[in-house]
């Protein structure tokens, strides 16, 4: 196990940028920068010992600074969509900033994505690299100032473990996900469409137009999102239905079947090509599950490949879109003084290696 740091380049105030390498022993390696707290590529080996990057990004830091798709971004202080930027807590309205029409997306204009976070590297039997951010009271329009720190850790059996803590002097609203987009074939121009997906969960939560959640909850039995076996995705993405005409593809967010207070199996990925495998498991209630629809190739990324509709899936563990303002669903609402704590891993193995 092995990790180092060098610069990435400067932000547009010319302050210098980090970028951490971890590699473990059996040739793993991942890259994450300390701006945006962000995944700069994860390599992983397939069933014939190649190693390819298995997320899109771009080659440079400028890539980044400039892009506005959260390439492998901490996204916070709350990811997703709150409808009409608002929110109350205690009875008072807070009002967010608009980024996306007059919604909230992603924490806003400059979310914890675009942001410079200070780093630490720990060296202990996995090594991990930890990122801190104070988002101050009234950032973005959120309450309180909230301490955030996401840890990053490569263990020897090829995860990755994301760890988001956070704590906040006022009553908050916190929701932090990391928005890699994978294609585990490590060909960037194919889509993700043979990909076989499983979920463990039984109903996902509606969207409106606005791929908002209304706080509708549906059975996935009988729809196109119903993934609770291996599923390969193309052979319901076309389907005529209504979330899927709204969300260009998946869009989706998903309820989980885990308990909420440990660590549990969320969903698999497979590839069978390259015979990689990426099993998630997380602490979160909820996975969105996003298929990159909405990409028109206009963002150029590594290797000047162009971004496509369907090159990528995201599977985003958090609460559900707008939780906050819907009463039925798990809350994102952090109390004063509370400690906030998370935990996803991605595990990178074989097919040969696995039972379905």
């Amino acid at each position: 196990m092995s990790i180092l740091q060098r610069n990435f380049g400067k932000t547009k105030d010319e302050i210098e940028v980090k970028l951490f390498k971890i590699e473990n022993s059996n040739g793993m390696k991942v890259d994450i920068t300390n701006y945006g707290a962000t995944i700069i590529s994860i390599k992983v080996p397939d069933k014939n010992g190649k190693i390819d990057d298995v997320v899109l990004g771009y080659d440079n830091l400028d890539g980044y600074l400039n892009g506005d798709k959260y390439f492998g971004a901490t996204v916070g202080r709350c990811c997703s969509r709150l409808e009409n930027s608002r929110f109350n807590i205690n009875g008072i309205e807070y009002k967010v900033t608009q980024n996306e029409g007059e919604n909230h997306l992603h924490g806003g204009i400059k979310g914890f994505d675009k942001v410079l976070w200070d780093a630490e590297i720990i060296y202990d039997k996995d090594n991990s690299v930890q990122f801190y951010y104070m988002s101050k009271d009234g950032e973005e329009g959120y309450p309180g100032n909230l301490k955030v720190r996401v840890v990053y850790t490569v263990t020897e059996c090829n995860s990755l473990k994301i760890e988001y803590k956070a704590i906040s002097d006022k009553d908050t609203v916190v929701n932090l996900t990391n928005h890699s987009y994978f294609n585990l074939s490590g060909d960037f121009s194919a889509t993700i469409y043979n990909h076989k997906l499983m979920i463990k969960s039984n109903k996902f939560t509606v969207n409106n137009e606005e791929s908002i959640s209304t706080g509708e909850v549906r059975s996935v039995e009988g729809t196109p999102m119903d993934f609770r076996s291996p599923t390969i995705i193309s052979e319901n993405i076309n389907c005529v239905y209504d979330q899927l005409e709204i969300g260009h593809g998946y869009n989706q967010n998903f309820i989980l079947d885990i308990d909420g207070r440990t660590m549990q199996k969320a969903a698999k990925l497979i590839e069978e090509n390259s015979g990689r495998v990426m099993e998630v498991y997380t602490s979160y209630p909820g996975i969105q599950v996003y298929t990159a629809g909405f990409f028109d190739g206009s963002d150029i990324g590594k290797d000047g490949v162009l971004y496509n509709g369907g090159n990528s899936i995201c599977l985003e563990t958090q609460y559900a879109t707008n939780a906050i303002n819907c009463s039925n669903f798990k809350s994102p609402l952090l109390r004063k003084n509370e400690n906030f704590s998370q935990t996803t891993i991605y595990k990178f193995s074989l097919k040969e290696n696995q039972n379905m």
